[in-house]
């Protein structure tokens, strides 16, 4: 296993990028979603849900979420078995004071990553050992996958800084001190300048993987949009 330090520049610094996708983005989208139908319509504020469509949208999602969980369970055989070693608690200010550190627990055997080749499936959590997020369809008893990041659509920098020199293929953890994560923008982990974890396995953006993650995204924001009472092609086809 290869662990090393990386530091960051003071122009790095100026590039610091919530990981919108996986931790807020589906709550944002709704939220201008509803900015952007109530610009639309003095009567947005009174749609009314739809429960059926809701109904329908949800057995959609579930339908699209248990094929993709399905086809990528030999990835999630790989990935599950780093999780009970790997996720472990750890010394939050230690975190913060040795900067963003990684740590190779499967070398990858693919090309370098980009921000734009490659998909991540992962798991993040606190000190504590606690999860906030990941790829897994249960964060404390996962069965399979049921999403995949896209880091092209904007990362932390500590993710950024960390996943320099990893290859396709590659599995890898890394610490990223909290000035590099949230800061003091967002409370995480029960609070401010929190450290993260991270245990990423970088898969190549292959059109198949890209085009299965996207279809689960849309469903999923069809659904959140229908929770609001907005139609979300609607609203979609009104941003192009």
């Amino acid at each position: 296993m290869d662990e090393k330090e990386l530091r960051t520049s003071p122009k790095q610094r100026l590039f610091i990028i919530l990981i919108a996708v996986f931790m807020v983005g589906s709550i944002v989208a709704s939220y201008a979603a509803i900015v952007i139908s109530g610009s639309q319509s003095s009567n947005a504020t009174d749609s009314k849900v739809d429960e059926a469509k809701i109904a329908e949208y949800s057995e959609v999602y579930s339908e699209i979420q248990a094929k993709f969980t399905e086809a990528t369970k030999d990835d999630f055989n790989k990935f599950i078995g780093y999780k009970s070693g790997t996720v472990t608690a750890y010394n939050e200010n230690t975190a913060n004071e040795n900067g963003v550190k990684v740590e190779d627990l499967q070398e990858g055997s693919g090309v370098e990553v980009t921000d734009s080749n490659y998909l991540a499936y992962y798991v993040g959590w606190c000190a504590d050992e606690s999860v906030f997020d990941s790829s897994f369809d249960n964060n404390d008893n996962p069965t399979g996958f049921a999403k995949i990041l896209d880091p092209s659509l904007g990362m932390i920098e500590g993710w950024t800084l960390g996943v320099e020199g990893m290859r396709l293929d590659g599995i890898r953890v890394i610490t990223v001190p909290g000035e590099l994560a949230y800061g003091d923008k967002m409370e995480i982990c029960g609070g401010y300048n929190k450290p993260l974890k991270f245990m990423i396995y970088a898969k190549e953006k292959t059109d198949t993987l890209a085009n299965m993650a996207a279809e689960l995204d849309e469903a999923y924001m069809r659904l959140q949009y229908a929770y609001y009472g907005i139609d979300y092609d609607t609203v979609k086809a009104n941003s192009e």
